[in-house]
């Protein structure tokens, strides 16, 4: 909207002048603009050097009826990391809750209200195991995307825009906001400003869908809360039954 104000208000300058020189156009901004992937770059190297940390992420999602209202709903997950094999996650929704235990030999999936666990062996880093899981059991890791930025498997060289919004708080952090585009999906972040820039919120936009529906995470972090290496493994309480991880189907 200013842009077209401006390009008016130099046309009525140059009638009212007939002698003035044309005016130069400006160089149009690049659609991915360098700054900003750079910005995503030194985010990824400083997730990818964090040894241990505690993340909390409030997820509010909309699913789209057939009518194309819109319904909200939220969900809320906590994640205990100890590089390069150690995770603890703690997913929880009105509809169900799950845990997950990872400590270098074994993964289990725990779900507290049936009482039900499944353990599979793995040996990898917590980013090979958020791949695995959703690959080979279609089990989708809250914040995977912490494991991947900053790693060749999230490259920066398919983006069809990038630029900076400005700068918002999240919370007491003042935080850059760059929204960037790939294929169907929009994306909006928000880093804090500073020397260990952190995710604080993403927002994700399908727009293959007409109705535009999105998800909005809200990220919190914790550098302090440690836990002991013994709680990365799965203990089976009383009365907890094994059950088998069922493979996803070969596509």
């Amino acid at each position: 909207m200013h842009h077209k104000i401006l390009s008016a208000g130099l046309l009525a300058l140059a009638l009212a002048a007939p002698g003035a020189p044309a005016q130069t156009a400006a160089p149009a901004t690049p659609a991915v603009d360098p700054a900003t992937v750079q910005a995503l770059k030194d985010m990824g190297a400083h997730l990818q050097s964090l040894q241990r940390f505690h993340v909390t992420n409030e997820l509010t999602g909309e699913r789209v009826l057939a009518d194309g209202q819109k319904l909200q709903h939220m969900a809320s997950a906590t994640m205990d990391v100890q590089r390069p094999n150690r995770l603890r996650v703690k997913m929880s929704s009105a509809r169900s809750q799950r845990e997950l235990f990872y400590d270098g030999k074994q993964v289990t999936l725990f779900t507290p209200a049936q009482q039900y666990y499944t353990s599979v062996p793995f040996a990898g880093s917590v980013g090979d195991l958020a791949g695995a899981l959703q690959d080979k059991y279609n089990v989708e890791l809250p914040l995977a995307d912490l494991f991947v930025l900053g790693t060749p498997a999230a490259p920066l060289d398919k983006l069809d825009s990038a630029m900076n919004a400005g700068q918002d708080f999240v919370g007491p952090d003042l935080c850059d906001h760059y929204a960037l585009r790939q294929g169907n999906f929009d994306w909006q972040i928000w880093i804090t400003v500073g020397s260990k820039p952190l995710p604080r919120k993403l927002v994700i936009t399908n727009r293959n869908d007409e109705a535009r529906p999105q998800s909005v995470s809200l990220i919190e972090w914790d550098m302090k809360a440690i836990l002991a290496s013994s709680a990365y493994t799965f203990k089976p309480p009383k009365g907890a039954k094994a059950i088998d991880l069922v493979a996803r189907k070969a596509q």
